[in-house]
């Protein structure tokens, strides 16, 4: 006990010394925290990059001017195709057959917007539409062109191609119509590809089998636009 005692005793005089010690000496000095000024460049500043180089000066504008124009000769889409070229998140999601979570879906994955166009001659129907993300969290045009591939290339009788100048993106010729009581055959095609924050939409439907020359050329056009 003894021993254990002046092993404390020790400690606690060495530790007072060293604060002794420590107090009797001079403060030392910070570096200063200042930085020498950096001299500021003259002329003017660059101009803004024009709708070629930055393609935000062309997405964040009217979207609806992107779209591929109704042919002449074709008539307005008899079918409710939102207000004034312009697609609520509502309308949107009622285009699937479960709406609801399509809406939850489509609310999560930050959509911002939608433009649409569609056009009707004596034997098919097309409609594109162009769906833009916010894209703050995830990249939601092409987690939404992979999910409209998944249930296309999901058909039956059904052939696909690149379609070119996109990544990934393809466009789809489905051979067996849907047939229903009382109703002509219909055959249909569609086309999913993307750029930025913009999801590329193409669906065509008609009385007689839809060509690949067709479906391809809505589909380049409309990405060329882009």
């Amino acid at each position: 006990m003894l021993i254990a005692a002046a092993a404390v005793l020790g400690v606690v005089a060495g530790t007072c010394t060293g604060y002794l010690v420590q107090a009797d000496r001079e403060p030392t000095r910070l570096p200063s925290l200042s930085q020498p000024v950096l001299a500021q460049s003259k002329g003017e500043a660059p101009e803004p990059l024009s709708a070629a180089r930055d393609r935000r000066v062309k997405t964040d504008g009217d979207l609806r001017e992107l779209l591929l124009k109704k042919p002449r000769g074709t008539q307005e889409a008899p079918w409710p195709m939102g207000e004034d070229g312009w697609m609520d998140l509502a309308e949107y999601a009622g285009n699937y057959e479960t709406p609801g979570s399509t809406f939850g879906g489509m609310a999560t994955d930050e959509f911002r917007r939608a433009a649409v166009v569609g056009w009707l001659d004596d034997d098919y129907s097309v409609e594109i539409r162009l769906v833009q993300f916010r894209q703050e969290e995830v990249l939601a045009a092409a987690d939404s062109v992979a999910n409209g591939q998944y249930w296309a290339e999901d058909v039956e009788d059904t052939d696909s191609w690149a379609v070119p100048g996109t990544k990934e993106g393809r466009a789809y010729v489905h051979h067996s119509p849907d047939a229903e009581p009382g109703y002509e055959p219909l055959y249909g095609a569609e086309a999913h590809a993307w750029r930025g924050d913009i999801a590329m939409e193409v669906w065509v439907y008609g009385i007689k089998p839809v060509p690949k020359k067709m479906i391809m050329d809505l589909a380049e056009r409309q990405m060329e636009r882009l």
